[in-house]
């Protein structure tokens, strides 16, 4: 079959872009196995259909494209996007990781020399931002699941790449919420496969760091995940079987303010340990932390937070009290002061927050006091409000027409606003087209 040209379509292929549109996954399937439909066929801007479904968040028909062949780093769009580049744009999370599990070049730039990261991040879709950058591929880490070499046993038990690889692609760094999925799966609660484990991601590691192309952040990621693990192991070996010892230590507060303090001295201790010291992401963690004191802000976690995923600079959203996931909805239903994502982290978080959620509330109950409030207005002022409202709305009106009519001599020219060239919208230094 000959490569498609840019709007060199068919009835079917055209049919198949209207499907996608509207998202019916069963007929778009009867019509990729139509022989005459090129799965890669280009409409006339040079996209594809899985850049359409990418653009249009439709999980389901990417997955689908790509189950037929999709190439998923076609770029014969005009202006050189790429399906990976089109998921970010969409801000859909798990069609931004569906492709680069598909195997997208994640330096692929388009004609204004910007990558899908760097898109994703101009028009503020910065989850993806950080599913990008922090993406690494099964497939490498099945690597160690074979022998290598002389070696008479892998690296890594089979069974063990996929709950590892979830821990690896998780965006939230919080110690407890990786202690909860390694509690997850019952093969990780295991001083052997705990063992197993943080060795291959001291391996990981030492890789990035080494290899020609640097990733300092991937590499502080793998060494902060084996120090989550290793603690783990330390207190599995302590019997801690369920490893609730561990995860009461990490949320307990301290009497004062309820502030997690062994939580923290742990994560400054996971970037103090970092082995790789002339890294410039070691040195910049370390002067953010260095001078500021436990309890203040920005806490390690923050820090380290920002650094590997750049979240916390950019969002206003509210965190779970106990495992830091984002976008938490749940509050204490006494001090409404705390979230949580769920009620399993309002009942692990109980036994600390219980010290200080009476202050809380109490603080909660002076603000309410303090804060001015609007009283209901009197059928006589109610009246005289709605006269100054309809008098006010005519004076706008007539200060519209007085500006309309004073317009009324400018050029035209000069009242319309420039429109682009027929080549298609202009490049600027701040626009991603």
């Amino acid at each position: 079959m000959a490569a498609p040209r840019r709007g060199d379509l068919s009835a079917s292929e055209r049919k198949i872009l209207q499907v996608i549109a509207a998202g019916d996954v069963q007929e778009a399937a009867e019509l990729l196995a139509d022989e005459d439909v090129r799965v890669d066929c280009l409409d006339e801007d040079g996209m594809t259909p899985l850049m359409h479904a990418a653009c249009k968040g439709r999980a389901d028909m990417c997955r689908l494209l790509l189950q037929h062949g999709a190439d998923v780093n076609c770029n014969q769009h005009e202006y050189g996007y790429t399906a990976l580049m089109f998921a970010g744009l969409s801000g859909k999370t798990d069609i931004t990781a569906m492709m680069l599990d598909a195997g997208a070049e994640t330096d692929l730039v388009n004609s204004v020399g910007r990558t899908a990261a760097q898109m994703a991040a101009f028009v503020g879709q910065h989850d993806c931002v950080t599913v990008i950058n922090n993406f690494f591929s099964r497939a490498r880490l099945e690597y160690y699941t074979r022998p290598q070499g002389l070696e008479r046993e892998p690296m890594l038990p089979p069974g063990l790449a996929g709950p590892l690889h979830k821990i690896i692609m998780t965006t939230n760094l919080n110690p407890v919420k990786i202690v909860m999925l390694v509690k997850e799966n019952p093969m990780l609660v295991d001083v052997g496969a705990l063992e197993k484990c943080y060795q291959v991601m001291d391996r990981l590691c030492e890789q990035f760091v080494t290899q020609q192309d640097t990733n300092e952040v991937l590499a502080m990621k793998m060494h902060y995940i084996s120090c989550v693990l290793q603690k783990c192991l330390v207190f599995l070996q302590k019997r801690d079987e369920k490893l609730d010892s561990l995860v009461r230590s990490l949320l307990k507060g301290r009497d004062s303010d309820g502030f997690p303090q062994y939580q923290e001295k742990f994560i400054r201790d996971c970037i103090r340990k970092f082995p790789y010291c002339e890294a410039t992401l070691l040195q910049q963690l370390v002067r953010s932390v260095a001078l500021v004191e436990t309890g203040n802000d920005p806490t390690a976690f923050s820090v380290l937070t920002q650094a590997l995923t750049g979240q916390m600079g950019f969002v206003d959203a509210d965190y779970c009290a106990t495992c830091g996931e984002r976008g938490a909805e749940q509050r204490c239903s006494l001090c409404r002061a705390v979230t949580y994502c769920s009620l399993t982290c309002q009942k692990l978080h109980w036994f600390t927050h219980k010290k200080m959620c009476r202050s809380l509330q109490d603080k909660d109950s002076v603000q309410r006091r303090d804060t001015p409030r609007l009283r209901e207005l009197k059928d006589d002022e109610s009246d005289l409000v709605l006269e100054t409202a309809n008098f006010l709305q005519e004076l706008c009106l007539r200060a519209e027409e007085t500006v309309a009519a004073a317009a009324g001599g400018c050029p035209a020219e000069l009242l319309v606003r420039p429109s682009g060239g027929a080549q298609g919208p202009p490049h600027t230094q701040d626009s991603p087209y």
